[in-house]
């Protein structure tokens, strides 16, 4: 059932069409994925898409373990579309396919890079409890500072948010592949 009607960019509000554009004209380079559907709350959509420019692009933590933290949300939630969108910029970032697949099927993958161990770590012990354990949170700590701590959870809450709103209004990849299986 399709539960996302999309609105075409000439029949949307002013405050919707200032916000696709803020989301066209930024890092993304295109309106996708969720803020389809968020764009039918304004609002929303701006803070979110500044939350995720921010998170994404900007914050402490390094490329490749953003993307290491946001495949484990995507699998987590089995947000198919987060999985399609953040695989290819997890190789970018320089993620091996090993971990990038052993991540897909649900396996810990044997990494080569500690500081992608433990952004793994605090990632999957965050969905697996709700909490972070004191050795896992202290060697982020160690690593990336306390502000890294607090923008690693940030970045998690945010993915969080994507995924969910994926999942709700079912959006679907192209083509209608399901890279983390039914």
């Amino acid at each position: 059932m399709a539960r996302l009607v999309e609105t075409p960019r000439d029949e949307m509000t002013v405050e919707q069409q200032k916000v696709y554009d803020d989301i066209a004209g930024g890092p993304r380079g295109g309106v996708r994925g969720p803020f389809l559907a968020l764009l039918d709350s304004p609002e929303l959509a701006d803070k979110v898409q500044k939350l995720g420019q921010f998170v994404r692009y900007e914050c402490s933590i390094p490329w490749d373990l953003r993307e290491i933290a946001i495949l484990v949300t995507a699998h987590h939630l089995k947000a198919q579309y987060e999985w399609f969108a953040h695989e290819s910029e997890a190789l970018r970032a320089g993620v091996s396919q090993k971990v990038i697949d052993a991540i897909r099927i649900g396996e810990e993958p044997a990494f080569d890079n500690p500081a992608e161990q433990e952004i793994y770590q605090f990632s999957k012990e965050l969905y697996a409890s709700n909490r972070v354990s004191d050795e896992t949170f202290q060697k982020v700590v160690d690593r990336h500072g306390q502000q890294g701590a607090v923008d690693l959870a940030g970045l998690l809450g945010h993915y969080n948010l994507i995924a969910i709103t994926l999942n709700i209004f079912d959006i679907e990849v192209p083509g209608g592949a399901k890279p983390l299986g039914d």
